[in-house]
């Protein structure tokens, strides 16, 4: 690869030597116990072990983990687009003592297999300019809560769960098997002294989806359509006159069933279930009592291999409503007039 004076140095340059030797050649992979992977390859082994992590992290705790990797991976570890840490070992006799390390530093291990794996989530109140709700914090919250599932592997298969803080999702929550997205419910506020001061008016009409903001040129500002706004907040980010965040209407909504797998059936799309919880933090009770019920339901009914959305499409949306004792209500009809292709069309129901 051609060196150049921007971008990123070549990845390649840091992989492990049995990661460069085995490159396109990797012959099979096992699943030796919750957070530990051999991947054997023609010419050796790799141990990849997993630990939990948070997203933000501190540049003492990334000097931990990296004294950890030097002192038993040679220096060699990766992140994990879910925030998990993996330590890259081609020798065996490092696993066990790496493990005990991490835990003596209450790092735990786990998430491969049929486990949960880490939250991947947002920025939130911590750094977003358009959050509804937090994300660290939730996260936090409902992975203390479900904190079991992360070192086990008796799962009916893999379980990742997504944050996103407000509708353009910058998390993977469209394709996870529980998600949590924060939803603002009420339109922008419109404060024309900033958009004067401040703002271009071609670019703030322009950013809007579903063109609900009109120029105003009689008062040098922006009208806004309200039935035409989706409450994506995308035009704060143009022009702090929209103000979007509501601290009285501004919640939680939870979705469920999405994966990118192409394992079993074709990745799909996650599917809202519960419109609208509201923001109680610093433990937010109602959505990590949400999630576990949710998780909990699909344990105790899926069959062996079954993610949530495939144990939802065997039973039924209908069944799953009902065995989760969640409400239906008219804010969870898909309705995107685009979205023919999802919409429900038979006049068959298994309720």
């Amino acid at each position: 690869m051609a060196k150049t004076d921007k971008g990123p140095p070549d990845y390649r340059q840091f992989l492990p030597p049995i990661i460069k030797e085995n490159y396109g050649k990797w012959k099979y992979h096992e699943h030796v116990r919750p957070g530990v992977l051999k991947h054997v390859g023609e010419t050796g082994e790799l141990y990849s072990i997993r630990v939990g992590s948070p997203r933000l992290v501190s540049v003492d705790f990334i000097r931990d983990v990296c004294e950890l990797a030097d002192r038993y991976c040679a220096g060699h570890l990766r992140f994990t687009s879910r925030n998990n840490i993996e330590f890259l070992t081609p020798d065996q006799t490092q696993v066990d003592p790496l493990i005990e390390a991490c835990k003596a530093k209450g790092l735990p291990v786990g998430g491969t297999g049929k486990a949960m794996s880490n939250v991947v989530h947002t920025q939130g109140w911590i750094h977003c300019h358009t959050p509804a709700t937090d994300a660290s914090g939730i996260v936090k919250a409902v992975m203390d809560d479900l904190f079991e599932y992360f070192t086990r592997d008796d799962l009916p298969n893999k379980l990742t769960v997504a944050m996103a803080c407000c509708l353009n999702m910058c998390g993977a929550v469209h394709c996870s098997d529980v998600a949590i997205l924060g939803v603002h419910r009420t339109v922008p506020r419109i404060n024309h002294d900033i958009i004067r001061k401040g703002t271009e008016i071609p670019s703030l009409v322009a950013c809007c989806p579903t063109a609900a903001i009109r120029p105003d040129p009689k008062n040098k500002s922006v009208t806004l359509h309200d039935s035409r706004c989706m409450y994506c907040g995308n035009c704060y980010t143009m022009s702090p006159g929209m103000e979007i965040m509501d601290a009285d209407n501004d919640g939680i909504a939870i979705l469920v069933g999405g994966k990118v797998s192409n394992a079993r059936s074709a990745p799909s799309f996650s599917r809202m279930v519960i419109p609208f919880l509201p923001n109680n933090p610093p433990r937010w009770p109602e959505t990590t009592a949400a999630v576990r019920h949710i998780v909990e339901t699909w344990v105790r009914h899926a069959r062996k291999g079954e993610r949530v959305g495939e144990w939802i499409e065997r039973i039924g949306w209908e069944r799953f409503f009902t065995l989760t004792d969640i409400p239906f209500s008219d804010k969870l009809i898909d309705d995107y007039i685009f979205s023919r292709e999802t919409y429900r069309t038979t006049a068959a129901f298994k309720y």
